[in-house]
């Protein structure tokens, strides 16, 4: 069970990842378009940017949660019950891998508006 979970949740992370690098792929449409003003085009492509670097924080997040319950499924003897599992993902920090019913759908809400830094 908690190794199917962990095969769902490293696909997820995958799609997320690839939203990123979409993001910044839309940027550099933006740019190249020479229909749209220039000083729009950097101001556009800039948001666009930082919204897409944005995921990096929760992708690193998910992996760093991911290994840490690597980690402790790797420490547990065999036969261990399903509720261990259970337990060490609800003791994780991000709430798309700890809360069940989160997982998988995190992508796709909203997150309002990009921040800068």
């Amino acid at each position: 069970m908690s190794l199917h979970k962990l095969a769902r949740e490293l696909d997820e992370t995958a799609r997320q990842t690839a939203g990123m690098a979409e993001g910044v792929m839309q940027a550099l449409e933006i740019l190249g378009d020479s229909s749209v003003p220039a000083e729009e085009a950097r101001h556009l492509a800039a948001r666009v940017i930082v919204k897409a670097l944005q995921a990096q924080d929760r992708i690193e997040q998910r992996c760093a949660n991911m290994k840490r319950a690597v980690h402790e499924f790797a420490a547990l003897p065999p036969g261990t019950p399903d509720h261990v599992y259970d337990a060490v993902w609800a003791g994780l920090v991000l709430d798309e891998l700890r809360i069940p019913s989160l997982s998988g759908i995190a992508r796709h809400d909203g997150h309002g508006k990009a921040e800068l830094f």
